[in-house]
Protein backbone atom coordinates (compact mmCIF):
# COMPACT_ATOMS: atom_id res chain seq x y z
CA UNK A 1 0.00 0.00 0.00
CA UNK A 2 1.19 3.47 -0.82
CA UNK A 3 0.42 6.38 2.31
CA UNK A 4 -3.26 7.09 0.91
CA UNK A 5 -4.20 3.51 0.66
CA UNK A 6 -2.61 2.60 3.90
CA UNK A 7 -4.39 5.80 5.74
CA UNK A 8 -7.33 4.55 3.97
CA UNK A 9 -6.81 1.05 5.64
CA UNK A 10 -6.32 1.80 9.18
CA UNK A 11 -9.75 4.77 8.66
CA UNK A 12 -11.75 2.38 7.99
CA UNK A 13 -10.13 -1.03 9.49
CA UNK A 14 -9.80 0.65 12.74
CA UNK A 15 -12.94 2.65 14.95
CA UNK A 16 -11.37 6.08 14.59
CA UNK A 17 -13.19 7.97 17.32
CA UNK A 18 -13.05 11.53 16.09
CA UNK A 19 -14.49 10.24 13.14
CA UNK A 20 -17.55 7.71 14.70
CA UNK A 21 -17.60 8.66 18.08
CA UNK A 22 -17.99 6.47 21.28
CA UNK A 23 -18.39 3.65 19.20
CA UNK A 24 -14.73 3.49 19.05
CA UNK A 25 -13.76 3.96 22.50
CA UNK A 26 -12.51 1.17 24.13
CA UNK A 27 -12.35 1.17 28.40
CA UNK A 28 -9.18 -0.19 29.54
CA UNK A 29 -5.81 -0.29 28.87
CA UNK A 30 -4.81 -3.79 28.79
CA UNK A 31 -5.04 -4.60 25.35
CA UNK A 32 -2.43 -1.05 24.79
CA UNK A 33 0.00 -3.07 27.35
CA UNK A 34 -0.06 -6.16 25.03
CA UNK A 35 0.44 -4.16 22.06
CA UNK A 36 3.23 -2.05 23.46
CA UNK A 37 4.51 -5.65 25.13
CA UNK A 38 4.28 -6.79 21.20
CA UNK A 39 6.72 -4.12 20.65
CA UNK A 40 9.18 -4.59 23.15
CA UNK A 41 7.81 -2.07 25.19
CA UNK A 42 9.36 1.51 23.17
CA UNK A 43 7.68 3.83 25.54
CA UNK A 44 10.31 2.62 28.22
CA UNK A 45 13.05 3.76 26.04
CA UNK A 46 13.06 7.83 26.81
CA UNK A 47 11.60 10.24 29.42
CA UNK A 48 8.16 11.38 29.25
CA UNK A 49 5.79 14.51 30.06
CA UNK A 50 2.25 13.77 30.08
CA UNK A 51 -0.31 16.17 29.39
CA UNK A 52 -4.32 16.04 29.79
CA UNK A 53 -7.02 18.20 30.75
CA UNK A 54 -10.03 19.38 29.02
CA UNK A 55 -8.81 22.79 27.65
CA UNK A 56 -5.38 23.85 26.69
CA UNK A 57 -3.62 21.21 26.67
CA UNK A 58 -2.62 20.98 23.34
CA UNK A 59 -1.73 24.61 23.70
CA UNK A 60 0.48 23.66 26.78
CA UNK A 61 2.46 20.51 25.04
CA UNK A 62 3.35 22.37 22.51
CA UNK A 63 4.53 25.28 24.34
CA UNK A 64 6.35 22.92 26.82
CA UNK A 65 7.61 20.79 23.44
CA UNK A 66 9.22 23.91 22.21
CA UNK A 67 11.17 25.17 25.23
CA UNK A 68 12.86 21.69 25.14
CA UNK A 69 13.35 21.65 21.70
CA UNK A 70 14.97 25.56 22.20
CA UNK A 71 17.10 23.78 25.30
CA UNK A 72 18.96 21.85 22.78
CA UNK A 73 16.69 18.45 23.36
CA UNK A 74 15.65 15.75 20.55
CA UNK A 75 11.61 16.30 21.39
CA UNK A 76 9.01 13.94 20.30
CA UNK A 77 5.51 15.51 20.56
CA UNK A 78 2.49 13.67 20.65
CA UNK A 79 -1.12 15.50 20.21
CA UNK A 80 -4.46 14.80 18.71
CA UNK A 81 -6.39 14.99 16.66
CA UNK A 82 -4.67 16.17 13.21
CA UNK A 83 -5.91 18.98 11.03
CA UNK A 84 -4.53 18.12 7.65
CA UNK A 85 -2.61 14.96 7.68
CA UNK A 86 -2.69 12.29 10.35
CA UNK A 87 1.37 12.54 10.51
CA UNK A 88 0.90 15.89 12.20
CA UNK A 89 -0.03 13.56 15.61
CA UNK A 90 3.42 12.80 15.67
CA UNK A 91 6.45 14.75 15.49
CA UNK A 92 10.07 15.26 16.24
CA UNK A 93 11.28 18.58 16.39
CA UNK A 94 8.43 19.94 14.73
CA UNK A 95 9.27 17.22 11.77
CA UNK A 96 5.92 14.98 11.00
CA UNK A 97 6.99 11.48 11.00
CA UNK A 98 7.50 10.12 7.85
CA UNK A 99 5.23 8.51 5.22
CA UNK A 100 7.26 5.70 5.02
CA UNK A 101 7.23 4.91 8.79
CA UNK A 102 3.74 4.92 8.81
CA UNK A 103 3.48 2.62 5.79
CA UNK A 104 6.10 0.08 7.58
CA UNK A 105 4.58 0.11 10.88
CA UNK A 106 0.96 -1.07 9.53
CA UNK A 107 2.44 -3.50 6.99
CA UNK A 108 4.22 -4.92 9.82
CA UNK A 109 0.99 -5.35 12.34
CA UNK A 110 -1.71 -5.69 9.80
CA UNK A 111 -1.93 -9.81 11.12
CA UNK A 112 -1.53 -8.79 14.52
CA UNK A 113 -4.80 -6.38 13.98
CA UNK A 114 -6.96 -9.09 12.50
CA UNK A 115 -6.40 -11.05 15.56
CA UNK A 116 -6.75 -8.35 18.51
CA UNK A 117 -8.76 -5.65 16.91
CA UNK A 118 -7.07 -2.58 18.47
CA UNK A 119 -8.72 1.07 18.27
CA UNK A 120 -7.38 3.32 15.51
CA UNK A 121 -5.99 5.37 18.92
CA UNK A 122 -4.25 2.51 20.12
CA UNK A 123 -2.60 1.87 16.94
CA UNK A 124 -1.52 5.24 17.16
CA UNK A 125 -0.18 5.61 20.59
CA UNK A 126 2.13 2.19 19.91
CA UNK A 127 3.31 3.39 16.60
CA UNK A 128 4.40 6.77 17.91
CA UNK A 129 5.97 5.04 21.09
CA UNK A 130 7.67 2.87 18.42
CA UNK A 131 8.81 5.69 16.30
CA UNK A 132 10.20 7.77 18.90
CA UNK A 133 12.36 4.97 20.35
CA UNK A 134 13.63 4.60 16.31
CA UNK A 135 14.67 8.31 16.35
CA UNK A 136 16.46 7.95 19.72
CA UNK A 137 14.40 11.11 21.57
CA UNK A 138 15.95 12.58 24.57
CA UNK A 139 12.15 13.15 25.60
CA UNK A 140 8.66 13.12 24.38
CA UNK A 141 5.48 15.18 25.44
CA UNK A 142 2.54 12.84 25.35
CA UNK A 143 -0.53 14.24 25.00
CA UNK A 144 -3.67 12.40 26.54
CA UNK A 145 -5.95 11.45 23.87
CA UNK A 146 -9.89 11.28 26.13
CA UNK A 147 -9.60 11.16 29.64
CA UNK A 148 -6.83 10.14 31.08
CA UNK A 149 -7.41 6.86 33.58
CA UNK A 150 -8.00 4.41 30.67
CA UNK A 151 -6.70 6.12 27.91
CA UNK A 152 -4.24 4.60 25.40
CA UNK A 153 -1.30 7.23 26.77
CA UNK A 154 -1.27 5.98 30.47
CA UNK A 155 0.83 3.29 30.06
CA UNK A 156 3.96 6.04 30.76
CA UNK A 157 5.24 6.88 33.75
CA UNK A 158 6.23 10.40 33.45
CA UNK A 159 8.77 13.05 34.69
CA UNK A 160 6.34 15.31 35.01
CA UNK A 161 2.17 15.17 34.84
CA UNK A 162 0.49 18.21 33.98
CA UNK A 163 -3.53 18.40 33.76
CA UNK A 164 -4.51 22.12 32.48
CA UNK A 165 -8.15 22.15 33.61
CA UNK A 166 -11.71 20.72 33.79
CA UNK A 167 -14.58 21.52 32.36
CA UNK A 168 -17.61 19.73 30.67
CA UNK A 169 -16.49 17.29 27.52
CA UNK A 170 -17.02 13.91 26.47
CA UNK A 171 -19.96 13.49 29.04
CA UNK A 172 -21.18 10.32 27.48
CA UNK A 173 -17.88 9.00 28.70
CA UNK A 174 -15.55 10.78 31.34
CA UNK A 175 -19.50 11.36 33.70
CA UNK A 176 -21.41 14.36 33.57
CA UNK A 177 -20.04 16.27 35.98
CA UNK A 178 -16.75 18.16 37.14
CA UNK A 179 -16.16 16.01 39.74
CA UNK A 180 -16.69 12.71 37.83
CA UNK A 181 -14.28 14.41 34.88
CA UNK A 182 -11.43 15.40 37.47
CA UNK A 183 -11.43 11.38 39.20
CA UNK A 184 -10.67 10.62 35.29
CA UNK A 185 -8.16 13.03 34.89
CA UNK A 186 -6.87 12.13 38.13
CA UNK A 187 -5.94 9.11 36.54
CA UNK A 188 -2.71 10.08 34.97
CA UNK A 189 -1.08 11.48 38.22
CA UNK A 190 1.86 8.41 39.02
CA UNK A 191 2.87 7.43 42.17
CA UNK A 192 5.90 9.79 43.34
CA UNK A 193 5.54 11.85 40.14
CA UNK A 194 5.21 15.62 40.70
CA UNK A 195 1.74 17.15 39.07
CA UNK A 196 1.27 20.64 37.90
CA UNK A 197 -2.41 21.75 37.98
CA UNK A 198 -3.27 24.45 35.92
CA UNK A 199 -6.41 25.53 37.44
CA UNK A 200 -8.88 23.81 39.70
CA UNK A 201 -11.36 25.37 42.67
CA UNK A 202 -13.65 23.40 45.32
CA UNK A 203 -14.28 19.84 44.84
CA UNK A 204 -12.24 19.51 41.65
CA UNK A 205 -8.97 20.74 43.55
CA UNK A 206 -9.86 18.92 46.39
CA UNK A 207 -9.98 15.65 43.99
CA UNK A 208 -6.85 16.53 42.89
CA UNK A 209 -4.99 17.21 45.70
CA UNK A 210 -6.67 13.51 47.54
CA UNK A 211 -4.82 11.62 44.78
CA UNK A 212 -1.70 13.51 44.98
CA UNK A 213 -1.71 12.59 48.56
CA UNK A 214 -2.78 8.69 48.03
CA UNK A 215 -0.15 8.84 45.68
CA UNK A 216 2.79 10.39 47.62
CA UNK A 217 3.14 12.82 44.33
CA UNK A 218 4.34 16.45 44.82
CA UNK A 219 1.13 18.85 43.87
CA UNK A 220 1.86 22.46 41.99
CA UNK A 221 -0.93 24.59 41.47
CA UNK A 222 -0.29 27.03 38.48
CA UNK A 223 -2.81 29.70 39.66
CA UNK A 224 -0.39 30.34 42.58
CA UNK A 225 1.93 32.03 40.32
CA UNK A 226 1.41 36.10 40.06
CA UNK A 227 0.80 36.95 35.97
CA UNK A 228 0.26 39.92 34.27
CA UNK A 229 -1.11 40.74 30.63
CA UNK A 230 1.41 43.12 28.87
CA UNK A 231 -0.39 43.32 25.74
CA UNK A 232 0.22 42.71 22.04
CA UNK A 233 3.60 43.42 20.08
CA UNK A 234 5.84 42.64 16.98
CA UNK A 235 8.67 40.73 17.73
CA UNK A 236 10.84 39.47 14.66
CA UNK A 237 8.00 40.80 12.34
CA UNK A 238 5.71 37.94 14.68
CA UNK A 239 2.63 39.55 16.41
CA UNK A 240 2.66 38.49 19.98
CA UNK A 241 0.97 38.87 23.67
CA UNK A 242 3.35 39.62 26.41
CA UNK A 243 3.07 38.68 29.73
CA UNK A 244 5.11 39.30 33.50
CA UNK A 245 5.41 35.77 35.00
CA UNK A 246 7.50 36.01 38.21
CA UNK A 247 9.53 39.32 37.26
CA UNK A 248 10.11 37.81 33.66
CA UNK A 249 8.42 38.92 30.37
CA UNK A 250 7.20 36.35 28.38
CA UNK A 251 5.90 36.33 24.93
CA UNK A 252 3.78 33.81 22.82
CA UNK A 253 2.42 34.09 19.33
CA UNK A 254 -0.55 32.29 20.24
CA UNK A 255 -2.72 35.01 20.74
CA UNK A 256 -5.70 33.81 22.17
CA UNK A 257 -7.16 35.55 25.24
CA UNK A 258 -7.34 32.01 26.57
CA UNK A 259 -3.75 31.91 26.40
CA UNK A 260 -2.82 33.27 29.52
CA UNK A 261 -3.75 30.40 31.25
CA UNK A 262 -1.86 28.09 29.45
CA UNK A 263 1.06 30.08 29.46
CA UNK A 264 1.24 30.20 33.16
CA UNK A 265 0.53 26.11 33.59
CA UNK A 266 3.30 25.57 30.61
CA UNK A 267 5.68 28.18 32.82
CA UNK A 268 5.09 26.29 36.23
CA UNK A 269 5.49 23.08 34.44
CA UNK A 270 9.10 23.96 32.71
CA UNK A 271 9.70 25.35 36.12
CA UNK A 272 8.90 21.57 37.63
CA UNK A 273 10.90 20.33 34.77
CA UNK A 274 14.20 22.22 35.93
CA UNK A 275 13.52 20.21 39.61
CA UNK A 276 13.42 16.79 38.14
CA UNK A 277 16.88 17.25 35.70
CA UNK A 278 15.73 19.19 32.50
CA UNK A 279 18.62 21.66 32.12
CA UNK A 280 16.21 24.43 30.32
CA UNK A 281 17.88 27.82 30.59
CA UNK A 282 15.66 31.62 31.04
CA UNK A 283 16.80 32.17 27.57
CA UNK A 284 15.84 28.78 25.79
CA UNK A 285 12.43 28.63 27.96
CA UNK A 286 11.70 32.24 26.60
CA UNK A 287 12.80 31.46 23.66
CA UNK A 288 10.90 28.14 23.26
CA UNK A 289 7.62 30.22 24.36
CA UNK A 290 8.19 32.71 21.45
CA UNK A 291 8.84 30.20 18.90
CA UNK A 292 6.43 27.42 20.02
CA UNK A 293 4.27 27.54 16.27
CA UNK A 294 7.66 28.11 14.44
CA UNK A 295 9.53 24.76 16.15
CA UNK A 296 6.04 22.66 16.40
CA UNK A 297 3.99 23.43 13.87
CA UNK A 298 0.97 24.69 16.03
CA UNK A 299 -2.01 25.83 14.58
CA UNK A 300 -5.78 26.37 14.70
CA UNK A 301 -5.72 28.54 18.26
CA UNK A 302 -7.16 32.36 17.25
CA UNK A 303 -5.45 31.60 14.06
CA UNK A 304 -5.57 34.88 11.75
CA UNK A 305 -5.57 33.60 8.01
CA UNK A 306 -6.36 36.89 6.22
CA UNK A 307 -7.32 40.51 6.84
CA UNK A 308 -10.00 43.28 4.96
CA UNK A 309 -11.85 41.21 5.83
CA UNK A 310 -10.49 39.75 9.23
CA UNK A 311 -10.83 35.44 8.74
CA UNK A 312 -10.00 34.17 12.31
CA UNK A 313 -10.30 30.33 12.71
CA UNK A 314 -10.24 28.48 16.14
CA UNK A 315 -10.71 24.82 17.46
CA UNK A 316 -12.61 25.46 20.81
CA UNK A 317 -15.58 23.51 20.47
CA UNK A 318 -17.02 22.45 24.62
CA UNK A 319 -18.34 25.19 26.65
CA UNK A 320 -15.15 26.74 28.21
CA UNK A 321 -13.29 26.94 24.94
CA UNK A 322 -16.28 28.81 22.85
CA UNK A 323 -16.72 31.31 26.01
CA UNK A 324 -13.34 32.16 25.64
CA UNK A 325 -13.81 32.30 21.68
CA UNK A 326 -16.73 34.84 22.48
CA UNK A 327 -15.37 37.12 24.85
CA UNK A 328 -12.67 37.47 22.64
CA UNK A 329 -14.89 38.07 19.94
CA UNK A 330 -16.51 40.98 21.53
CA UNK A 331 -13.02 42.55 22.04
CA UNK A 332 -12.06 42.48 18.33
CA UNK A 333 -12.99 44.98 16.12
CA UNK A 334 -15.26 44.65 13.37
CA UNK A 335 -18.52 45.79 11.39
CA UNK A 336 -20.39 43.03 11.09
CA UNK A 337 -19.73 39.57 12.52
CA UNK A 338 -19.62 36.30 10.63
CA UNK A 339 -19.75 32.80 12.11
CA UNK A 340 -19.04 30.02 10.22
CA UNK A 341 -20.23 27.39 12.75
CA UNK A 342 -20.47 23.46 12.98
CA UNK A 343 -20.21 20.87 15.02
CA UNK A 344 -20.29 17.49 16.10
CA UNK A 345 -23.56 15.25 17.09
CA UNK A 346 -22.46 13.30 19.78
CA UNK A 347 -21.86 16.61 22.12
CA UNK A 348 -24.85 18.27 24.12
CA UNK A 349 -24.99 21.42 22.11
CA UNK A 350 -27.65 22.97 23.74
CA UNK A 351 -24.88 24.22 26.42
CA UNK A 352 -22.81 25.58 23.65
CA UNK A 353 -25.34 27.72 21.55
CA UNK A 354 -26.93 30.45 24.11
CA UNK A 355 -23.46 31.09 24.51
CA UNK A 356 -22.62 32.51 20.59
CA UNK A 357 -23.60 36.25 20.09
CA UNK A 358 -27.19 36.42 19.15
CA UNK A 359 -26.14 39.92 16.76
CA UNK A 360 -23.83 37.50 14.31
CA UNK A 361 -24.77 36.34 11.11
CA UNK A 362 -24.59 32.11 11.26
CA UNK A 363 -23.42 30.12 8.02
CA UNK A 364 -24.61 26.75 9.45
CA UNK A 365 -22.29 24.05 7.89
CA UNK A 366 -20.78 20.13 8.79
CA UNK A 367 -17.39 18.55 8.43
CA UNK A 368 -17.35 15.79 6.15
CA UNK A 369 -16.98 13.04 8.73
CA UNK A 370 -19.42 10.68 10.09
CA UNK A 371 -20.01 12.68 13.35
CA UNK A 372 -20.91 15.85 12.12
CA UNK A 373 -24.41 17.20 13.10
CA UNK A 374 -26.13 18.00 9.63
CA UNK A 375 -26.22 21.54 8.99
CA UNK A 376 -30.13 21.72 8.81
CA UNK A 377 -30.64 20.59 12.22
CA UNK A 378 -27.71 22.47 13.47
CA UNK A 379 -29.39 25.60 12.16
CA UNK A 380 -33.09 24.22 13.77
CA UNK A 381 -31.51 23.84 17.03
CA UNK A 382 -29.83 27.54 16.89
CA UNK A 383 -32.83 29.06 15.74
CA UNK A 384 -34.64 28.24 19.12
CA UNK A 385 -31.34 30.05 20.87
CA UNK A 386 -31.79 33.42 18.87
CA UNK A 387 -29.56 32.69 15.86
CA UNK A 388 -30.11 32.95 12.21
CA UNK A 389 -28.79 32.04 9.44
CA UNK A 390 -28.60 30.17 6.11
CA UNK A 391 -27.20 26.35 6.08
CA UNK A 392 -24.55 24.97 3.87
CA UNK A 393 -24.04 21.13 2.75
CA UNK A 394 -20.03 21.86 2.95
CA UNK A 395 -17.51 24.20 4.96
CA UNK A 396 -16.01 25.55 1.68
CA UNK A 397 -19.48 26.23 0.40
CA UNK A 398 -20.39 28.11 3.43
CA UNK A 399 -16.94 30.04 4.22
CA UNK A 400 -16.81 31.47 0.32
CA UNK A 401 -20.04 32.84 0.73
CA UNK A 402 -19.20 34.31 4.48
CA UNK A 403 -16.45 35.96 2.81
CA UNK A 404 -18.16 36.29 -0.61
CA UNK A 405 -21.06 38.63 1.78
CA UNK A 406 -18.32 40.24 3.82
CA UNK A 407 -16.89 44.11 3.70
CA UNK A 408 -13.67 44.97 4.28
CA UNK A 409 -14.52 45.40 7.82
CA UNK A 410 -15.97 42.47 8.92
CA UNK A 411 -14.92 39.49 11.19
CA UNK A 412 -15.22 35.83 9.78
CA UNK A 413 -15.08 33.28 12.24
CA UNK A 414 -14.60 29.94 11.51
CA UNK A 415 -15.04 26.83 14.31
CA UNK A 416 -17.21 25.46 16.59
CA UNK A 417 -15.01 21.70 15.48
CA UNK A 418 -11.83 21.06 15.14
CA UNK A 419 -13.16 19.19 12.08
CA UNK A 420 -14.19 22.34 10.72
CA UNK A 421 -11.27 24.08 10.78
CA UNK A 422 -9.52 21.21 8.94
CA UNK A 423 -11.62 21.64 6.49
CA UNK A 424 -9.70 25.35 5.68
CA UNK A 425 -7.04 25.29 2.85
Amino acid sequence: MNYSETLQYIYERLPLFQIVGVSAYKTGIESMLAFDDRLGNPHRSFPTIHIGGTNGKGSTAHTIASVLQASGYKTGLFTSPHLKDFRERIRVNGIPVSEEFVIDFVEKHKDYFDVVFPSFFEVNVAMTFDYFRQEKVDVAVIEVGLGGRLDSTNIITPKLSVITNISLDHTNILGNTPQLIAHEKAGIIKPGIPVVIGEAEGEVRQIFEETAAEKNSPIFFAESLPIEYLGQETIDDIPVQSFCIEENIVSTPLLGIYQKKNIRTAWMAVKMMQSVGFNLTQESIKEGFLRVIELTGLQGRWQKLQENPTVICDTGHNEAGISHIVEQLKNTPHDTLRMVIGMVNDKDIDHILPLLPKEAVYYFTKAAIARALPENELKEKAEKFGLYGTSYPSVPEAFEMAKKEASSNDLVFVGGSTFVVAELS
